[in-house]
Formats: structure tokens, sequence, C-alpha cells
């Protein structure tokens, strides 16, 4: 991981030299919050261990989320489990289980957090659009077996609505997410932080003897400011849950740049690796395709093969990170919801 965040310092680099420009017109200023006016974050109420499930496996079985494109980007569904080798530190392993999701068949299990910017940056049209683009994903997998929950942010995380199957109950929490009191900061990673330790509390890795795709669905202008956990650390945690992040970074970004630099830059989210390094995506919404942007991430969510391994028994506890390589047929992308695995001691 920190080989990563090496390589992509000099890309750091120039978008903080780029996001200078935004500085002009951004209320930077207001934005440094007193931290003696805020009470520290704590990651875990003070009588509460740190559950062991956020950065260890729970099981012997290792699995990983893989999404295979073609050279044009588009997804292939038609692979089986032949077409797919999995490597342990370099080392093939026998895969034990395989399952994909089809058009047609069993649908695969959803745990999904909704994590949603309410900063002041954040328009009421926008508002307006993103409840309505909510919606179209859920309806996109009603016939999926669903648990939703709902998070908003900005300069406190909190929990608009607990895990439901219910779709009026995420749509009434959607809807006071409009009431929700904003913030000058923007605490995008520790919403994420806590979005993932939610799914590994409430969210079993099975359901009906399949294995459930969590995910979080991080709906933001761009900007993390104030945050108390690095994104290494949540991006770490991610992947010990197996948790996929996907990003979508809205039209108020881009309208805050200099009319020269209209084409998307890099956010400090894309920078972080947060959606890459966890098999997720970072897409951006423009002013008329919130819905159909929603419907095509539902789509891709749920699209994912799934293999799974057990480690040799001498390496499942002893303690260590385990790297994971998986590779598919020549001519196919591959891009796996986790580089590795920390095992427990």
């Amino acid at each position: 991981m920190s080989q990563f965040y090496q390589s992509h310092k000099s890309i750091f680099l120039l978008s903080l030299l780029l996001l200078a420009a935004v500085a002009v017109v951004l209320p930077i200023a207001a934005q440094q919050s007193d931290p003696k006016a805020v009470r520290p974050r704590q990651v875990f109420p003070r009588n509460e261990q740190a559950p062991d499930e956020v950065l260890k496996i729970d099981t012997d079985l290792v699995s990983v989320d893989v999404r295979a494109s073609d050279s044009e980007g588009r997804p292939l569904r038609n692979l089986v489990q032949e077409d797919f080798k999995i490597f342990m530190d370099g080392t093939e392993q026998p895969l034990a289980f395989f399952q994909v999701e089809r058009r047609s068949g069993e649908p695969r299990p959803l745990a999904m957090v909704f994590a949603v910017d309410i900063s002041g940056s954040m328009t009421p049209d926008e508002m307006n659009r993103l409840r309505r683009a909510l919606n179209a994903f859920s309806e996109k997998l009603s016939d999926h077996p669903a648990l939703y929950a709902v998070m908003s942010f900005g300069m406190n995380v909190k929990t608009v609505q607990k895990f439901t199957t219910e779709a009026n109950k995420l749509d009434r929490a959607i809807e006071r997410l409009a009431k929700e009191p904003n913030g000058l900061s923007t605490h995008t990673y520790d919403a994420v932080d806590d979005a993932v330790r939610m799914l590994v509390r409430h969210a079993p890795r099975t359901r009906e003897g399949r294995l459930i795709k969590r995910a979080v669905l991080v709906v933001t202008d761009g900007f993390p400011v104030g945050d108390t956990v690095s994104a290494p650390v949540v991006i770490e945690r991610a992947n010990a849950a197996d948790a996929s992040i996907y990003v979508v970074t809205l039209p108020s970004y881009s309208r805050v740049l200099p009319a020269a630099l209209q084409n998307p830059l890099p956010t400090p989210l894309d920078v972080s690796g947060l959606a890459e390094l966890t098999g997720g995506r970072s897409v951006y919404a423009d002013e008329t395709n919130y819905e159909a942007l929603f419907r095509a991430l539902a789509e891709e969510v749920t699209s994912a093969y799934v293999l799974a391994f057990y480690p040799p028994e001498e390496k499942r506890h002893d303690g260590r990170f385990h790297t994971i390589k998986v590779q598919g047929p020549n001519g196919v992308m591959l891009s796996q919801s986790r580089p590795g695995f920390q095992t427990a001691k």
C-alpha cells in the first residue's frame, strides 16, 4: 500500500498546484474550524473494544470480488471458473468458491451504505436530484436481497437510517437529508470509516448461503476537509472488510474550477485511491445524468465475479499481510476489490 502512495506523490503535488486556483473562490478560511471547538472524534466508544473484523478476516475463507471488462470498458458476464487463476503471495491457489451475478438466476445479496455530503457546498437542487437518483438506484436492484443504510456527513458523521429492507424508509431517510444541519467541514474519510464499521457489525458475510456484496456509495463535491482518519487507514479497513467504495462527484465540484479547467481534475479522493484500491469506481455526475448514472452504478455494483480460496494451513493464522492477484484470459481487463488480506494470530 505504501508503494502506491509514494508513486502517486507527484500526482498529488500536481493536483495541489492545480487546485490552488480553486482557493480563490472557495471559502477556505471558513472551512478551517477551530480544533478546540470540536470534540475529538473517537473511533470507538471509550468502553468498547475495536472489533477484530475491521482489520482481520473473520473466517479462513478469503474472498475477492473481480470486475471483468473488454478493451473498451464494457463488462463481461460470460466468463467461467476455468477462466480465472488466483495467486496468494505469488503462488497459485485452488479456487474453493466461484460465483457470478447473471441477468438470470439467483441475485447476489447486497449491503450498501449511502454516505451523503451535506456540507454547505451541496446545493438544494443537487439534493433533490440526488434523492431521485438514489431511489432509482434501489429500484434498479428491487429484485435483489438488499440492505440499505444512509449516513450524512459534513462537520460530523451521522447515521440517518440504519440498515433496512424497506424502500419507504430509505426514501424518507433521503428526504430528511435536506433538513440535516450542514457544516463548514467535510469529513469524507471519517464517514467512509464509519460506514465500513457499520457493514462489519451489521452486515454478515453470507446470507442464504451466498456471499454478500458489501459496498459504500459516497456522494460528495470532492473536497474532504477536517477528517480525523487518514485515507490509507480507511482503505486498509475497507480491504479487510472486503468492502468496495464507490464515489460520485457532483457538479458543484466543477463549478468552482476556473473556466480553463472545466475538464474534471482528479479530486483528493481520486488521488488517495479510495475507490481504485477497494475495487470500486469514481465517477463524475453532470447536470442531467443523475438517475442514469446511478442506475448504471447499481448494475456495476452487483456485476462482479466472486472468487474465494483457503490459504495454506501454516499461513492462516500467522498475523501477516498476504497479497492476492487474480489473472484472467488474455485481453480481459480485471479490477479486484482488494490487493490482499491480513490474517489473525
